[in-house]
């Protein structure tokens, strides 16, 4: 644990005169492949160590290195120190002052669990022989177990002597993914992947592999649904945006443009604050620790890498954009309350404004409502990769559909493509499904990853599908 290397070093360092955070960071990777049987990939990583930032002069300094000894302590703390007046003395654009530290304290809530990788070996290998022994028409199959854990220790000051926040956590994330593969009629490949993520240790999340057979049974069939799927038509179509699908949105095509240091950087959000952004059936927040239905959130920050208690941003509400999500810089300059949004993926990376748990809240219609409601239209299930610009353009790849006929599901479509301008899509969506589903499988990449969740319901709406 951090605790035991890294607090008595920690607590006896001197802090400097200014605001300052130190902070010691282990992440440990482990990750299993097999394709149609064999092992590809077999691999475990450990990085850790320790960074500073020192605010001086109207900008940060930051300095970081891979161990956690007192002497190394010490130093990165000078260096940041250091970098921060030079940094103040050289740049033109400075990032002003910084909203205030409460006291916080958070509590260890885990200690880290270890997986042997023979366990995630013959995990992976024993659901690799329920589909090679039970679906022997695929073309191809692949397994692969995906495990994280980020461990941090943070004291952050206002700028006295001693620091006035204490913070360990330890987030731990593990993933189970089943890809299928059948052949057209054609004979071309088709490919359809389920994930199964939770942000618990592997063995809490994962208890015997029987246990997803029943999911692997129910992705055959939707992949060979697929494998006899037709092209769906290019154009402007009335559609039903499943959960997975919304939950992406929710993240890509409109979470980042209310991320605020990209606000301040041109997002088109910037201009619409207080403003009808979406249909007033749309809520939309980035939750802290505690979801919409008042359980413990799948990615819950209780407090960010800067020291700042995390809270709930409610981003749109009833269609009506109402705040970004923020750092302590932002929030000083944009006049708001900081919100606990950033965060740092290794040691060595600086905390960046990131979401957390970004999604678009549930309604009070029934999804079967929702699909009987279209004449002639598409469901869209599942999105696979995709992107989205500071406009809230986007453009993702749906990987599952169906056609929606006179209200019912009808043929599986082939992949395709959805886009639009979110804030202009979500003007037109006039049925919400009181479901929710979260994704948890994803890490967003902005300059460093960092491991997320997002979520949503299914919506009704119109919007441009690609075509053949």
């Amino acid at each position: 644990m951090l605790n035991d290397l890294f607090a008595h070093q920690a607590q006896t360092a001197s802090f400097p005169g200014r605001p300052t955070e130190l902070r010691a960071h282990k992440n440990t990777n482990q990750r299993i492949q097999l394709i149609s049987g064999n092992l590809v990939d077999n691999s475990s990583s450990v990085s850790c160590g320790v960074s500073a930032r020192v605010f001086d002069k109207g900008m940060y300094g930051f300095a970081s290195v891979a161990a956690l000894d007192a002497a190394n302590v010490a130093k990165v703390m000078k260096t940041a120190a250091d970098n921060a007046v030079f940094l103040g003395n050289k740049a033109s654009s400075k990032l002003g002052e910084l909203a205030p530290l409460l006291p916080g304290d958070e509590a260890v809530r885990h200690q880290e669990k270890f997986v042997a990788q023979k366990l995630l070996s013959d995990f992976a290998k024993e659901l690799d022989s329920y589909i090679a022994e039970k679906y022997k028409n695929l073309a191809g199959r692949s397994v692969m177990i995906n495990l994280l854990n980020m461990e941090k220790l943070l004291l952050a000051s206002n700028g006295g002597e001693a620091p006035i926040v204490r913070s360990h956590s330890l987030l731990p994330r593990a993933i189970v993914m089943v890809g299928l593969t059948a052949k057209s009629a054609g004979g071309a490949p088709i490919t359809l992947s389920e994930a199964l993520a939770d942000f618990k240790f592997f063995t809490d999340a994962f208890k015997n592999p029987a246990d997803l057979h029943s999911g692997i049974d129910d992705l055959y069939e939707r992949v060979m649904k697929k494998s006899e799927g037709v092209y769906c038509k290019a154009g402007k179509h009335q559609v039903i945006i499943g959960p997975s699908v919304t939950g992406m949105l929710a993240h890509e095509a409109v979470g980042h443009t209310v991320e605020a240091d990209l606000v301040l950087g041109g997002s088109i959000s910037g201009r619409f604050m207080d403003k009808q952004v979406a249909s007033e059936l749309v809520t939309m927040v980035d939750f802290a620790n505690i979801k919409e239905d008042g359980e413990r959130a799948h990615c819950p920050i209780d407090i960010d890498d800067e020291g700042t208690i995390a809270k709930d941003a409610l981003l749109i509400d009833k269609g009506i954009l109402r705040s970004y999500m923020h750092n302590r810089a932002s929030a000083k300059k944009l006049g708001y309350e900081p919100t606990g949004n950033a965060r740092a993926y290794l040691f060595s990376d600086e905390p960046l404004i990131r979401m957390r748990n970004t999604a678009i809240l549930p309604g009070k219609s029934k999804l079967n409502d929702l699909i009987a409601s279209v004449d002639d239209g598409y469901y869209l299930v599942k999105t696979g990769n995709g992107q989205a610009d500071g406009t809230s353009e986007f453009m993702f790849s749906i990987t599952e559909g169906y056609e929606i006929k006179n209200g019912k599901i009808g043929s599986a479509i082939k992949d395709t493509t959805v886009s639009g301008v979110a804030f202009d899509m979500l003007k037109t969506v006039d049925m919400v499904s009181d479901d929710m589903l979260w994704r948890m499988s994803g890490m967003c990449g902005k300059k460093q990853p960092i491991p997320t969740a997002n979520g949503g319901p299914a919506l009704r709406c119109h919007v441009n599908l690609g075509g053949r």
